[in-house]
């Protein structure tokens, strides 16, 4: 991780426009979890991989992701993240969106000096898949006739496709079996599904200091999310015209975001959901089986208990 980190400070770098690193240290050195360049590097060393192309990938990963986070932030108009102010709320949209831009344009380069077209192609749609996801949920967006197929194919476009990607491209370089590399992007999707699972119980349950963002963004955004979905499927008219009223029309009060929190845990929406999380971790683990035994193996299995653990 010390050199992925080197590598991502050093890619940064830009002699045309100095304020590009300014931008990009601000968020990718505030403190993120790393977890999926971390992915690759652990299914690389699982394989006993020699080489350093695992570094360039790992890095690849993470900048995709930061990328991802800088478009979110603007689309969401979101005030904070990883505990510190967002980039768009520090500079501006425009320059959140063109820097996000460089950051895809490094990712590829890094990609291309894999000399490998499989890791190319993997990353390459784990990206365009990425970006249709985040279209499909503006779409649902206040829709409170969504349906928890659609939620699960946003979560898995959005999230889990990087996860996915970043555990099968590990599996490519270290030139692992197919039936291991289809294990491997299986473990990544139910692991990236679980991980955002939490993210939308959370968002309804924690505090700002301990969930590193502004809680309630969900709600206050009008996003249908977990939670909402299961509170609404239990057909509670009082309930369902509470979320009518806030999602579906917008109509949110002060006291609002309290009033949702106090429905989602009394009709037990909220611990279903965490629930939900749980079982992902468990089909997370259970594609680990079939991959090579040993402390990776038992990292990553600890990895999926800590999905569901984490607060933040």
């Amino acid at each position: 991780m010390n050199r992925v980190d080197r590598l991502l400070n050093s890619r940064m770098k830009s002699s045309l426009a100095p304020v590009i690193p300014e931008v990009t240290n601000h968020l990718i050195n505030a403190g993120g979890k790393r977890i999926r360049p971390l992915l690759t590097l652990a299914v690389a060393k699982m394989f006993d991989y020699s080489g350093h192309h695992h570094i360039n990938l790992a890095a690849t990963v993470e900048y995709i992701h930061t990328a991802t986070l800088l478009h979110d932030d603007v689309i969401d108009e979101s005030k904070k993240r990883r505990g510190k102010p967002t980039a768009n709320m520090l500079w501006d949209n425009k320059l959140s969106v063109l820097v996000g831009d460089f950051l895809f344009s490094r990712a590829f380069q890094l990609m291309v000096e894999t000399n490998s077209i499989r890791v190319l192609e993997s990353l390459a749609n784990a990206s365009a898949t990425i970006s249709q996801s985040e279209v499909l949920q503006m779409t649902l967006a206040q829709d409170i006739s969504t349906n928890q197929e659609k939620y699960l194919q946003v979560v898995r476009g959005k999230t889990a496709a990087l996860f996915s990607a970043a555990c099968e491209v590990g599996g490519i370089i270290s030139e692992a079996k197919s039936s291991q590399i289809k294990s491997l992007t299986e473990y990544g999707d139910a692991l990236g599904i679980s991980f955002q699972i939490m993210d939308d119980y959370l968002d309804y349950c924690q505090s700002n200091e301990n969930l590193g963002k502004n809680s309630g963004d969900d709600f206050r955004e009008r996003k249908i999310t977990l939670p909402v979905l299961l509170s609404l499927s239990k057909k509670n008219q009082e309930n369902n015209s509470f979320w009518k009223r806030t999602i579906a029309k917008g109509n949110q009060r002060d006291s609002d975001f309290i009033s949702a929190q106090k429905i989602l845990r009394e009709d037990k929406s909220l611990e279903e959901t965490k629930e939900k999380a749980v079982a992902w971790s468990e089909i997370a683990r259970t594609k680990l089986k079939l991959l090579p035994k040993g402390k990776i193996n038992n990292f990553l299995n600890e990895l999926t208990k800590f999905m569901t653990s984490r607060i933040t």
